[in-house]
């Protein structure tokens, strides 16, 4: 019998002598920013906020679009809707299907808002009406309530998209925070309405597991963090689950990366990260798990990029990225015409 291992992994990815200037010159820069302060919990989200705006943060200033249409939906709360914000292709030619995106932000941070950029990218890329959900925020508003809001989104859509859009719902994704509720919210599916298939997700650099307890994140203890480490990640997770323990963390309702995989067919996924992202064995160990279950997985590493590398415009790593995201979209989106 061969002794050929069953899982392949191209190590180069994870050598420091494969990371290009470019990155280091990014990371050198988030350095400095991220040293200089202040963080958001010592002055409140909501300033934080206005100094991401200002580009006072280590991620850009986001980009707000005219183009981008604010709409509502029911919330399961009575007297309550959910914001959403929605680009349609410019062109004017029909929507394929639709996006429902979910932002990054440790669930504290960002706003559905600031996410046109890669709503245009969805939209016009693939001919996608590109939804971004405007969840409820920690600490004012903690777990369940932001999860809520997502599958709440996505149910919505999956009954009334072809009504309200005249397609249906076939895509979900987010960053970080953000690709967790898009997993939470699939599986939700998944039992919910089991009889509409997603064609697809997509997710850069998530978080699946709130105990922070792999070993990446577990050692991240730098005081120079680019955009995050150990310390500014138990700060996102106290806020949004305050008080747990780490049983509670590590429930499959919260981490979906205990979820258990046999629950039903999963949708093919694309998993992207940096190997130098503090959560890379998040994405790592829920590609494997993910393809274990007998998913398509795409996972891709970037040497030497940091958490939230995709929000750097014209970084060269930030474009190949949004090059495979746009090409996975349109694969599937053929795969899904011919079902």
């Amino acid at each position: 019998m061969s002794s050929q291992s069953d899982l392949a992994l191209d190590h180069s990815k994870f050598a420091s002598s494969s990371i290009p200037a470019e990155t280091k010159k990014i990371n050198a820069m988030l350095e400095a920013i991220s040293s200089k302060g202040p963080h958001w919990n010592q002055i409140g989200s909501e300033k934080y906020q206005q100094m991401r705006e200002a580009g006072e943060t280590p991620l850009p200033p986001p980009i707000y679009l005219p183009e981008a249409q604010e709409v509502t939906i029911p919330s399961r709360d009575p007297g309550r809707t959910i914001p959403l914000r929605v680009y349609k292709p410019d062109d004017g030619q029909p929507s394929r299907g639709i996006f429902l995106h979910f932002h990054g932000g440790g669930f504290v941070l960002g706003n559905h808002q600031s996410q046109d950029r890669t709503l245009k990218l969805y939209a016009n890329s693939c001919h996608l009406t590109a939804i971004s959900v405007g969840y409820r925020h920690a600490p004012s508003i903690p777990y369940p309530g932001p999860i809520h809001d997502c599958i709440d989104a996505a149910e919505y859509l999956v009954d009334h998209a072809s009504t309200d859009y005249g397609v249906p719902l076939i895509f979900m994704g987010g960053e970080s925070a953000g690709a967790c509720a898009a997993v939470l919210s699939a599986f939700h599916l998944i039992r919910s309405r089991s009889a509409h298939e997603l064609a697809g997700l997509i997710l850069p650099y998530g978080w699946f597991d709130m105990s922070l307890s792999l070993p990446s994140i577990a050692t991240c203890t730098t005081t120079k963090p680019r955009v995050i480490n150990l310390a500014e990640m138990r700060k996102f997770r106290d806020a949004y689950l305050p008080g747990a323990g780490k049983g509670e963390m590590r429930e499959a309702k919260v981490s979906p990366l205990f979820e258990d995989f046999s629950l039903g067919k999963l949708p093919p996924a694309l998993f992207l990260v940096g190997s130098e992202d503090p959560l890379v064995d998040d994405t790592l160990l829920m590609g494997l798990k993910w393809m274990a279950a007998g998913a398509e997985a795409v996972v891709r590493v970037w040497p030497g990029c940091p958490h939230g590398f995709t929000a750097f415009p014209g970084f060269k790593p930030a474009e190949e990225a949004a090059e495979m995201v746009v090409g996975f979209l349109k694969g599937k989106l053929e795969a899904f015409k011919c079902l």
